[in-house]
């Protein structure tokens, strides 16, 4: 690579989110399937999936009475659709319009609302309990400060995040997109800097090998004091 084309790659300029994300769909960046839509193998591989909605189905279920919940990326909501049913109500989102509306008709219960929204910039629905499963990891730090401010009015957080397996460098800074920080041997750890997450509660839910890291599941429940 000459140094013309070494200067066009520092000064490059990171696509709007939205615009990446419809990239990622459009040119089955995270792996293509029969669906039209595909939010990649870890929306779909049994042994990560199916621990992930036992243990979220156990939370649910140790409340008295339904808790409403807002899942802030959705994705192709193979995921989402195992977990509607143990809900007060279900409000999933995204950043994708195309995404959202194939949703709309492919999923339709009572207790169920798709939105499109930029989590990062758009006011967030209300609820008890948000979940943000393997969403954090692809967005910048900047975006990722922006969602976290939002957070606090949620009684209840479940994040899920791809990390690298041991000791790592948190949140090293990357460009929204495709990828995580996981090619910088980095992930997000919302307890430490820069994003100093107030809780009163942490527990992890669920710890997963997947040959790239660790894909954990953390509930927290928020200080909003």
């Amino acid at each position: 690579m000459n140094k013309k084309e070494n200067k066009a790659k520092r000064n490059k300029k990171p696509w709007p989110t939205k615009d990446a994300m419809q990239q990622v769909y459009e040119k089955n960046l995270w792996g293509s399937s029969t669906s039209d839509f595909y939010s990649g193998d870890g929306s779909h591989r049994s042994e990560i999936v199916a621990p992930y909605v036992e243990a979220l189905v156990k939370f649910l279920n140790a409340f008295e009475s339904p808790v409403s919940v807002c899942d802030l990326g959705c994705g192709d909501f193979n995921v989402g659709k195992e977990l509607v049913m143990y809900t007060e109500n279900y409000i999933a989102v995204d950043i994708v319009p195309e995404l959202i509306e194939r949703n709309k008709q492919a999923f339709e219960l009572g207790n169920l609302e798709f939105q499109c929204l930029d989590i990062a910039v758009d006011e967030l629905p209300i609820a008890d309990c948000a979940i943000v499963r393997q969403v954090l990891q692809h967005i910048s730090n900047a975006e990722v400060k922006k969602v976290i401010d939002k957070l606090y009015d949620y009684k209840y957080l479940i994040v899920t995040e791809h990390v690298p397996e041991g000791d790592f460098v948190p949140n090293i800074d990357i460009i929204s997109g495709q990828g995580t920080r996981l090619k910088k041997k980095s992930g997000i750890d919302l307890l430490v800097a820069p994003f100093n997450l107030k809780i009163v509660k942490e527990k992890q839910l669920l710890k997963v090998r997947d040959g790239k890291g660790v894909i954990i599941t953390t509930m927290y429940k928020i200080d909003q004091s």
